[in-house]
């Protein structure tokens, strides 16, 4: 193959489709150790977990795209070594492909277990990452059972709301001093938390899972790090997800808090590129792993410019999103650092968090609240940085303040 790219994640299908939209023509080969096509991982935990939408929507492109552009996709087709020096990856099958090009590693993230010691794997123990994960536990999800989330980032608050909607008993525990700890402030935290208290999940801060509890291989309860005790049905992890580093590693790739790659997405490694969540890239001085569809889809894309020749810096330009019962977070830029935080209350329950640091606007968290969203993410692109008193007041027209 002239390009093989390991993983069919939305890296890996971002970078096949922008090589051949700028017109190369050599071959792609792109291997996927799921037995499905690259499809959205961020629906799994909200509309696909409720049932609103099915797999075949999850899919980012008709199946037949690959094939009729040329991209031979190989699901089911788990890398278990690259030798650089050969330019050739080991398959599980015992087969093996070389490259002539480049190979591009988009080989994501895993998610944190809980640890066998503490009853992580009994049965009823669930993560939710992939669509086998949620294939497995959409079942289990019947109203009137009883769950405990362990984690309260975004993928446990995530996993909260949809228990909920489908009439489960939902308790959440969070470790740390509250929820969103690593991710958001304090006022975002307050704003999520109510929401889950209005909706009957039993969140509860400062409190950490001591063991799972088993009968005949199967969890029924947990006991706290507080000393309670809970009965419960089944348990979902949402402690976070690591880089999947492990053939890099093998391979002699540099590692920095996932693959390190430079300016134009290059590994340590000549003819060895990297995206999406498994790499970590340079952000104003820092290096960072940016997990998010964002992310995954325009590095992806500005690896496939840059094999080709482009020499393009890639920028990272960070935003995410989240659903939770009926309110749609969407958040613009990165908020390290922040010093000051500005609330602007919207219409209708409308309303928005907005980082500041030394002056300068660097995130905006939106709940329901597009037009803030908009507004934040094109001032953050374009370094405009208004008057927090101004920004602050909801009388202010957001569209004034991108034309000032």
């Amino acid at each position: 193959m002239d390009v093989l790219i390991i993983g069919a994640g939305q890296a890996a299908a971002s970078c096949a489709a922008r090589l051949r939209a700028e017109g190369f023509d050599g071959s792609i080969a792109v291997l996927g150790a799921e037995e499905a096509p690259p499809y959205q991982r961020p629906a799994l935990s909200k509309a696909y977990l409720t049932g609103a939408i099915g797999r075949e929507r999850l899919f980012l492109r008709p199946e037949a795209f690959y094939p009729d552009n040329g991209i031979d996709l190989r699901t089911g087709c788990r890398v278990t070594g690259i030798d650089p020096a050969a330019r050739r990856v080991i398959l599980a099958d015992g087969g093996s492909l070389t490259w002539s090009r480049a190979l591009v590693l988009a080989t994501g993230s895993v998610p944190r277990r809980l640890p066998a010691a503490i009853g992580g794997d009994l049965a009823g123990v669930h993560v939710l990452r992939d669509l086998v994960d949620a294939d497995g536990l959409s079942p289990a999800l019947e109203a009137g059972r009883r769950v405990l989330v362990v984690g309260g980032g975004y993928v446990g608050l995530e996993a909260a709301a949809v228990c909920a909607k489908r009439g489960l008993a939902v308790t959440l525990i969070e470790a740390t001093p509250r929820i969103l700890q690593r991710v958001a402030a304090p006022e975002t935290a307050d704003y999520f938390r109510a929401l889950h208290h209005g909706q009957g999940v039993d969140l509860r801060e400062g409190v950490g899972l001591a063991r799972l509890v088993g009968d005949a291989g199967r969890v029924v309860g947990a006991e706290l790090t507080d000393g309670t005790t809970l009965p419960v049905d089944l348990v979902i992890a949402g402690i976070g997800i690591t880089p999947d580093t492990a053939l890099a590693e093998a391979a002699g790739v540099a590692l920095d808090n996932g693959i390190a790659v430079d300016a134009e997405c290059r590994t340590s490694i000549p003819g060895i590129w990297a995206a999406g969540d498994c790499a970590s890239c340079l952000f104003e001085g820092q290096r960072i792993r940016l997990e998010s569809v964002g992310n995954a889809v325009d590095m992806g894309e500005a690896v496939a410019r840059n094999i080709l020749g482009a020499g393009l810096a890639y920028g990272p330009k960070p935003w995410f999103w989240s659903d939770q019962f009926d309110v749609k977070l969407q958040i613009a830029g990165l908020n390290i650092g922040y010093d000051a935080l500005h609330v602007r209350a919207g219409d209708r329950g409308a309303r928005s968090h907005w980082y500041y640091r030394k002056g300068r606007l660097i995130a905006v968290d939106a709940m329901n609240d597009p037009r803030g969203y908009m507004t934040g993410k094109r001032l953050i692109e374009s370094g405009v940085s208004p008057d927090a008193a101004l920004l602050a007041d909801p009388t202010t027209d957001l569209r004034a303040l991108m034309r000032a």
